[in-house]
């Protein structure tokens, strides 16, 4: 008994992330964002726990990493995708533009396929073991979620804002299944040789969240992003 119960703690965590990705895409959908957001994080918390729990308990199975990849979808997928769909409907469209309100938001689902992609290539890339290659999906998640959440409000009085976000839509969709390698912020030792990159994100990231409260985490992806490319230039 006790064997079947630890085999499926990892299994039972991913499917709260699962289920917190659900109730995500319905607050995203009654246009509830700060909720949506919140249980996109909750789903992320989940998604860390699942497979530490798998690992320390050495319960890893192939079926986990399927349902992983399942719960991955909806909550760090398909949940920002309604979210930037629910902005898109209520946004001031360019006097142009406003013949295409009626289908132009269900472009934001492009969101969720490209992270169905990013997954299904993470799954079988066997060069992300210590780094990732594209943008992680719950990184993508966060951006979309903190941008809507701490800028929503002058996204939608903003007539122009419209090109931009579907312009970021196209981009973020690209960074997701692109060969950018991005570092990982996992430290093998504390020492600054070797951690340099990560040291600096990280206390970057500290004055961020003091100015720029929730719409920080936005622009930390951002920075996560260009600091990873800048050091793979380098590189």
């Amino acid at each position: 008994m006790a064997n079947i119960i630890t085999r499926n703690i990892p299994n039972t965590i991913t499917c709260c992330n699962l289920i917190s990705g659900c109730i995500a895409v319905s607050y995203a959908h009654a246009g509830q964002q700060t909720m949506a957001l919140a249980f996109i994080i909750l789903g992320a918390v989940f998604d860390f726990f699942d497979g530490m729990s798998a690992r320390l308990l050495g319960v890893s199975s192939p079926i986990g990493k399927e349902l992983d990849s399942l719960a991955d979808v909806v909550t760090f997928g398909v949940a920002p995708a309604t979210m930037v769909a629910t902005l898109l409907w209520s946004m001031q469209y360019p006097s142009q533009m406003e013949g295409l309100r009626s289908w132009l938001p269900y472009s934001a689902f492009l969101i969720a396929a490209f992270s169905a992609l990013r997954l299904a290539k993470f799954n079988l890339d066997e060069r992300q073991t210590t780094s990732f290659i594209g943008l992680p999906t719950p990184a993508n998640a966060l951006f979309w979620g903190s941008l809507i959440v701490g800028g929503g409000v002058r996204l939608e009085r903003m007539e122009y804002a419209l090109p931009a976000i579907l312009a970021l839509i196209l981009l973020s969709c690209w960074i997701l299944i692109s060969e950018i390698p991005m570092f990982a912020l996992k430290f093998k030792q504390w020492g600054w040789r070797g951690n340099e990159v990560k040291y600096i994100f990280l206390l970057t990231c500290i004055p961020l969240l003091f100015f720029l409260r929730i719409s920080a985490f936005a622009v930390i992806i951002a920075w996560y992003v260009i600091l990873s490319g800048w050091v793979n230039r380098k590189a």
